[in-house]
């Protein structure tokens, strides 16, 4: 069990260097801050995937199907939202 809950540690330290690496992305006002954050994030998010799936194969980051209908529903909704 420690090893799950290491896991889900670092994937949510992940994601919070993420999520500040967006924002770093989005507010930077020199081109060159920019690029740097926007290699960040897209380094972290790489990273982020991998530690997803190694839970995912372990089977500590269980997911569910969701029936087609229910998909189907949701783009209906949104789509008539957007005309």
């Amino acid at each position: 069990m420690q090893d799950k809950e290491t896991m889900e540690s670092i994937l949510l330290t992940t994601k919070g260097v993420c999520d500040l690496y967006m924002h770093g992305t989005i507010e930077a006002s020199d081109k060159q801050v920019h690029q740097a954050f926007d290699r960040a994030l897209s380094e972290s998010l790489a990273m982020q995937d991998n530690i997803y799936q190694k839970m995912t194969a372990k089977g500590w980051y269980p997911t569910e199907q969701v029936e087609q209908q229910k998909i189907e529903k949701v783009k209906q909704k949104f789509s008539s939202q957007m005309q």
